[in-house]
């Protein structure tokens, strides 16, 4: 019997449409496909962008054999701001015991103007256990960084072997966090705030640091940087900044961190295209010089040129009294007159310069 051709065309259109869908499936399976790749590569590439090849590389670095930077990775996220920035000190044992430098370092925050909430992305660096310890009572972010090379634990005076470890071992730790794909502002823990800084740091510098000496020019390297108090933007440049920075340590032995960047400065402008911005000593001041700036501008107080621990916490002490003082004052009071620091009872002297 001839078969039906209805029946033989209902076959064909069953046997097409099986194929369609067959085709719509594997279509399907490849574009999904694609879409992890490119996902893959976009992340892949989004580190490379800041210096790191792929996220496993974030985790291990070949560049840190003296440090490990355990759960470093772990911890940042939940100090960080929307914008994956990370404030971040550093303490031992003597500047983080209670009534030392971490105490009026916190409570400079809660006295200051509208920058209490900061303290949360306040990431307190550790670099002994006893430090750790003293942190983790009054501090919700602290880090414990073992130094196996010295004991880190004293008062470190400045320019002895352990000072220059220190400031060292601090730079070791921003490389990697830049690495990790942070922004970070470090700030020394032996400076008080008033006021935020972020809204005086520029989106479009590599660096933004504070200075010893200011020219009046933001943007020239003939200001004098102070690197107690700086932020670095996450990419691939600032990473070879600080990568460079490390390596020309062993350029200018013996010396600390700050002055081998001044040494430097010119050379990353010129070799990396690095762009730097100053910070005005007006705003952003310390004990270095003899200082009369107008509370009304102040953002930070730094107690460098300062010999001696005891000298710091007295002469900043001072310093957030007379803020305090200020700060009560009604807004009519404040327009009266002008209102200046007094020059530090202890410190400031030229000839002590601890920066």
């Amino acid at each position: 019997m001839e078969p039906n051709k209805g029946y033989l065309r209902r076959i064909a259109f069953f046997i097409f449409e099986m194929w369609l869908a067959t085709i719509f499936a594997l279509l399907i399976l490849f574009a999904l496909a694609s879409i992890g790749r490119s996902l893959d590569m976009l992340e892949k590439s989004y580190y490379t962008e800041i210096g790191v090849a792929s996220p496993e590389d974030r985790i291990k670095s070949q560049d840190f054999a003296e440090y490990e930077f355990a759960d470093l990775a772990q911890v940042l996220p939940k100090v960080a701001t929307d914008d994956r920035t990370v404030i971040i000190t550093s303490v031992n044992e003597a500047f983080a015991r209670p009534n030392s430098l971490l105490g009026l370092f916190r409570e400079s925050f809660q006295v200051g103007e509208g920058i209490g909430h900061l303290l949360n992305n306040v990431l307190v660096v550790a670099v002994d256990a006893k430090a750790f310890r003293y942190c983790k009572a009054v501090h919700p972010h602290c880090y414990l960084l073992e130094v196996k090379t010295m004991n880190l634990s004293s008062a470190n005076n400045y320019m002895t072997e352990s000072y220059i470890e220190l400031v060292w071992t601090k730079l070791s730790l921003q490389q990697r966090v830049l690495e990790l794909g942070y922004n970070f502002l470090f700030t020394d823990v032996d400076i008080v705030w008033f006021r935020n800084p972020f809204r005086h740091i520029s989106a479009f510098a590599d660096m933004t640091t504070s200075s010893d000496v200011f020219s009046g020019d933001a943007d020239s390297l003939d200001n004098w940087p102070n690197t107690g108090f700086f932020y670095m933007k996450a990419t691939s440049r600032t990473v070879e900044m600080l990568r460079r920075w490390r390596a020309a340590r062993a350029r200018f032995p013996p010396n600390h961190e700050q002055a081998i960047f001044n040494e430097i400065k010119h050379e990353l402008a010129r070799d990396l295209g690095a762009r730097v911005r100053f910070l005005d000593t007006a705003r952003f001041g310390g004990f270095c010089r003899i200082f009369h700036t107008d509370m009304a501008a102040a953002c930070t107080m730094h107690a460098n040129c300062c010999f001696g621990l005891a000298n710091k916490l007295h002469d900043l002490r001072d310093v957030l009294g007379q803020w305090k003082n200020y700060t009560g004052l009604t807004p009519q009071e404040k327009k009266s007159q002008k209102f200046t620091w007094k020059d530090p009872a202890k410190c400031g002297t030229p000839d002590k310069r601890d920066t």
